[in-house]
């Protein structure tokens, strides 16, 4: 009987290659922290504070698969999440709420022994597929059934001065929202104090109500503060003491990323968006990072993507890839999110009090990864 198989498209040279692939456990192996600080293709979403804090929160176990022998530095891997959900099914996911996360490996060869690896995972496991998020479209010839959905990825390179980058904003909508904040008088607030994740919060609840969308839990964002410690930041602009926008940003290597963002659309029209966003890139700049990751973007939400070119950030596309280890790789949720954007589901969800979205968001985010 015909064995499938995963494989990422290259040549395999039978020399001097290593013809085992090993499972780690990220949060334990001790050369983990290294690898990623190391590797220049590793992002937040690798590094053992967001993966800790994906475990804490949500239950989710890290796999991370590598040719490395365990008396040996690590030099590759290919990192996931088992995700075991009676709603949504069994999965691998790399990684759930991670807007990308890049294989970290570097050569064709050393990915076909990872990928025949992680199919025998896979079908030992059971798993009804397994998904990947990379950076960079990956290739792969498989007979199992394959399915992509596409998002806009959007960065902005730090490296010209801070005179350029704002001269690089678009004129009316940035620059002239910038300039409306500093008349009038918005304040900056930042850190990480159990007030300003109060008023982070605060804020999340209204804006997912605002898109019929249950909050994620408030304590999966103090999980992720604790676990990033000073690379994680909350930023809130006010008006007086009201606040009227927030957003968190993680620091990690050379990149500020964006991870999370929220407003009272009361008060868009004061810009208090544009100064976080604005006074983001002024600290990452005099930091000497390179990058203000902007993440993902659904397709369709035209309006956003607008919104983060007009900062002067590039714009790629972000595939993700699910290979069915099963006949199909559909699962309940699928319909159920599609259930989500549908008219009448927007209607219910918008009717409910905030306090009870938040139950059902703590009660379905660790379903969904």
């Amino acid at each position: 009987m015909a064995h499938a198989c995963l494989n990422w498209i290259g040549t395999r040279e039978a020399a001097d290659l290593p013809s085992v692939a090993h499972s780690i456990d990220p949060l334990v192996d001790p050369r983990w922290d290294r690898f990623v600080e190391q590797h220049p293709r590793s992002s937040v979403f690798h590094s053992k504070a967001w993966l800790t804090a994906l475990h804490r929160s949500y239950g989710y176990k890290p796999v991370a698969f590598t040719t490395s022998a365990p008396d040996q530095d690590l030099e590759n891997a290919l990192v996931f999440c088992r995700v075991e959900s009676w709603l949504t099914g069994r999965r691998l996911v790399s990684l759930p709420f991670s807007d990308h996360c890049e294989p970290l490996v570097s050569s064709g060869e050393i990915q076909h022994i990872l990928t025949g690896a992680l199919e025998e995972e896979s079908r030992k496991g059971k798993w009804r597929y397994l998904e990947m998020r990379p950076l960079q479209p990956i290739k792969l010839v498989t007979p199992l059934r394959h399915t992509e959905v596409a998002y806009a990825f959007h960065q902005l390179d730090l490296e010209p001065s801070l005179d350029t980058l704002f001269r690089n904003l678009h004129k009316d909508s940035i620059q002239r929202k910038i300039r409306r904040a500093e008349r009038e008088g918005l304040q900056y607030r930042e850190g990480s104090t159990p007030e300003l994740l109060d008023q982070f919060y605060e804020l999340v609840k209204i804006t997912r109500k605002r898109h019929h969308l249950p909050p994620q839990s408030r304590q999966w964002f103090a999980t992720l503060m604790e676990c990033c410690g000073d690379a994680a930041k909350i930023r809130v602009a006010l008006k007086g003491e009201m606040p009227v926008a927030a957003m968190m940003t993680i620091r990690h290597k050379d990149t500020m990323v964006y991870k999370y963002g929220c407003s009272d659309s009361r008060f868009n029209n004061l810009g208090g968006m544009h100064l976080l966003f604005w006074t983001t890139i002024q600290e990452s700049k005099a930091a000497g990072l390179r990058y203000l990751d902007f993440g993902r973007t659904d397709a369709g939400q035209e309006g956003l993507i607008t919104f983060k070119n007009r900062w002067g950030a590039t714009q790629s596309s972000l595939t993700y890839s699910r290979y069915g280890i099963a006949e199909t790789s559909t699962h309940m949720f699928d319909l159920y999110a599609h259930e989500w954007k549908s008219k009448a589901a927007k209607y219910v969800l918008s009717n409910f009090p905030a306090g009870v979205l938040s139950l059902i968001g703590r009660a379905v985010y660790r379903h969904i990864g």
